[in-house]
């Protein structure tokens, strides 16, 4: 039982991993927001689109890493929030769609939308693809309405364990104020990396797109930056004086996967003091966002990789406090009991022994994906 639990640890950190490179990738999307405002005339949108251009395949491709690890690791949580908020999911992934595609064929001769109309899908894409991703990450502290009947698996004739539990299947969790706040966040964060990126590209090139790109990436990003700070203040404070639920498992009814649930204030607050590297992954990442920030906006010097990298710690942070330390990193909202834990939505032991042999791989992925990027950015 106790390499069943660690494996389950295990993998919620691996998905936490995925889940903060997604935000930190986002910055693609973050960039084509910059569409009409930063970049102007045609040869500033060609630039602008060519440095997006080469990046935009890796976010892609975490993005599906990310919902694959989370489907294998822990099918009941993928089956209960993509299968039951899929209108919310659906949406996301049409953003994407419509963003692969944008790229594809914006500067084809004679295409069958015009390029104002590609362009409009990317905006669209780095606005509502960004904010509702937000929007159903912060689904791990807000919870869903969703009902669970594990038993159901012993009737033949019954072909679901969880389902949802209105109509609107995940469009009303676009309208909670805690879950919005978390989409402006990770929609500021994108845009504020964006920024960074092609203002850091373009400082290093010749020719007049290039330098009023910079020049005005470094105008606005004061205010963009800014917003993302105090919006993430705003986020972690929410956050930590928000109600949370763990597993009681002192008590005698826990069987090592289901137990009482149990609500309890301030808990992720509670969560992250009781684990001091946790935290310690949080602050660090807090002040080298700072830091990142400070260095751009005072002395004008293009600081990507350290916001970035500030960007994935914090991130990464708020997952790890999410799932780790018994708690219930999707509740119910229909009833608290039916909420999912990472003691009773995992994969089996088998599976989840078989997955880590796999994830030996992961250095070699992340060696790949660094060469690529190299080779990519010594292009532009």
């Amino acid at each position: 039982m106790a390499t069943y639990h660690f494996l389950q640890l295990y993998w919620w950190a691996v998905v936490s991993v995925l889940g903060a490179a997604l935000v930190f990738l986002m910055f693609v999307q973050g960039g084509q927001t910059l569409i009409g405002g930063v970049a102007r005339t045609e040869d500033e949108k060609k630039l602008l689109l060519t440095l997006l251009g080469h990046k935009w395949e890796i976010t892609f491709t975490t993005l599906v890493t990310f919902g694959g690890a989370a489907f294998a690791s822990f099918p009941l949580f993928y089956s209960t929030s993509f299968g039951g908020a899929y209108w919310l999911w659906i949406i996301i992934l049409l953003s994407f769609v419509l963003q692969a595609f944008s790229y594809e064929f914006r500067s084809k001769e004679k295409n069958l939308l015009g390029k104002k109309t590609y362009e409009t899908f990317l905006k669209l894409n780095g606005f509502l693809g960004t904010i509702l991703i937000g929007v159903a990450v912060a689904t791990f502290i807000s919870g869903g309405n969703y009902a669970m009947d594990k038993l159901s698996v012993t009737v033949p004739a019954a072909n679901i364990v969880s389902y949802w539990t209105n109509d609107y299947r995940g469009l009303e969790l676009i309208f909670k104020p805690f879950n919005l706040l978390l989409g402006i966040v990770v929609f500021l964060a994108a845009r504020t990396l964006g920024m960074l990126f092609v203002y850091g590209q373009c400082s290093r090139m010749e020719g007049d797109a290039a330098s009023d790109i910079a020049s005005r990436c470094q105008s606005k990003l004061k205010v963009t930056a800014i917003g993302f700070v105090l919006f993430f203040v705003a986020f972690a404070v929410c956050m930590f004086l928000s109600t949370g639920y763990r597993v009681d498992t002192s008590s005698a009814s826990f069987n090592g996967v289901d137990g009482p649930i149990v609500e309890e204030n301030y808990a992720y607050l509670h969560n992250m003091l009781s684990h001091w590297w946790i935290a310690a992954i949080f602050l660090a990442g807090t002040v080298i966002v700072l830091i990142g920030l400070g260095k751009t906006i005072l002395k004008g010097k293009p600081s990507f990789y350290m916001t970035g990298a500030g960007v994935f710690l914090a991130v990464l942070g708020i997952l790890l406090n999410i799932g780790f330390g018994d708690m219930a990193y999707f509740h119910s909202l229909y009833d608290v009991q039916n909420s999912l834990t990472l003691y009773n939505s995992s994969s089996s032991l088998y599976t989840l022994k078989t997955m880590t042999w796999a994830s030996l791989a992961v250095p070699f992925v992340i060696l790949y994906i660094s060469y690529v990027w190299r080779k990519m950015t010594s292009t532009e």
